[in-house]
């Protein structure tokens, strides 16, 4: 073995600057990779009128929200510093229930709006105005603007958020339900149930340039990263349509799930260029992948998940899908890469919807 000064002193600064090495990536990988487990889950419970928060590195409920009655849609920030929830007064009614006799039941028109909660003090901060029972709606990419469906009263309501007002009503068709506005802040489109269609709204004039035909009872849509196409769920007849935003072209029906699936929400994986359903009473996320410059979709599979899947999200990295499961009150936290549910989480009574992002700062 060669124990010369030189060679000894040599590996002793190795080893001083191995160690050194060792230590800064320690410190880089505590910065940087606490960060990227740290985010965060919010789940609406309809029937518990709170917002459960989940860490998702541990997969435990640390906060439980009042936020207020029958919270639904909901979205955060692009900061992650506020969380805008939709609540409701009007009463929940079972899909059996004859239109009649619920509208018998008592309504708190009080209690509508959109609850803004600052997510670091973990509480509600104001009630925007939002138009008569607001379900769901969409978050314009610059933060200012909240684009709202009112379902009783077929309008969209626009919303300034700094401002806390309704600027605008836009008619829609009737039973209002999803809203989604593409990446570039160009459209809004909003789910009509009753009508079976589709309204396109332009963002800048606020006004409906067409109304598009879809499946049965349409309920959520997605958009792809370009903002050329949607993607539109059809509960009643399970299926998947296809609207192309350049051009004046028909919806078109590219897939048709099995009868007992009640497609819900979509989300569009770009990473993977591949389409998530939740199917609601089939209890599974169908996994669809889109396929070559024609936007062919093809059934992958479809992962059992908890009971009455509805809202859903994905993370930023797209390698875990969570979905609200209502009547089981729990989340279901979906690997993409192994198509397989790997955990499940207790949240509130009857949660509706998921929102991801990151730790409050």
């Amino acid at each position: 073995m060669n124990t010369s000064p030189v060679s000894a002193s040599t590996g002793l600064l190795v080893s001083v600057r191995g160690r050194r090495i060792a230590s800064l990536l320690a410190c880089l990988c505590g910065a940087f990779c606490s960060l990227a487990f740290a985010d965060r889950a919010y789940v609406s419970n309809e029937d518990g009128h709170t917002v459960s928060v989940v860490d998702t590195e541990t997969g435990a409920v640390i906060a439980t929200i009042e936020v207020g009655k029958r919270p639904r849609g909901l979205k955060l920030s692009h900061d992650g510093s506020r969380l805008f929830v939709a609540v409701s007064g009007l009463p929940k009614c079972p899909p059996s229930m004859p239109d009649a006799a619920c509208a018998k039941l008592e309504r708190d028109l009080q209690a509508d709006g959109i609850a803004v909660v600052d997510t670091t003090a973990r509480k509600v901060i104001q009630v925007l105005p939002a138009g008569s029972d607001p379900e769901q709606f969409a978050l314009s990419p610059d933060g200012k603007w909240l684009y709202v469906a009112n379902e009783d009263s077929a309008t969209a309501s626009v919303v300034d958020i700094h401002g806390g007002a309704v600027v605008q009503r836009i008619p829609v068709g009737s039973e209002p339900e999803g809203v989604g506005m593409t990446p570039n802040g160009r459209w809004v489109l909003v789910s009509n149930e009753s009508d079976d269609s589709i309204s396109i709204i332009d963002a800048t004039t606020r006004k409906v340039v067409k109304s598009v035909p879809v499946g049965k009872r349409p309920r959520d849509m997605a958009f792809t990263p370009d903002s050329s196409t949607a993607y539109v769920s059809g509960e009643f007849d399970a299926s998947l349509y296809r609207i192309t935003l350049q051009g004046d072209g028909p919806a078109v029906r590219m897939l048709q799930l099995r009868q007992e699936a009640r497609p819900m929400s979509v989300i569009f994986d770009a990473r993977r260029n591949r389409l998530y359903v939740s199917t609601g009473r089939g209890g599974t996320v169908a996994v669809i992948d889109v396929v070559g410059p024609e936007h062919a979709v093809k059934l992958v599979a479809e992962i059992p998940v908890g009971t009455r899947p509805w809202g859903m999200a994905l993370t930023a990295d797209g390698r875990f899908l969570y979905t609200a499961n209502g009547p089981s009150n729990d989340v279901s936290v979906v690997d993409t890469t192994t198509l397989s549910e790997v955990k499940r989480i207790g949240v509130g009574r009857s949660p509706w919807g998921v929102a991801l992002g990151p730790k409050p700062r």
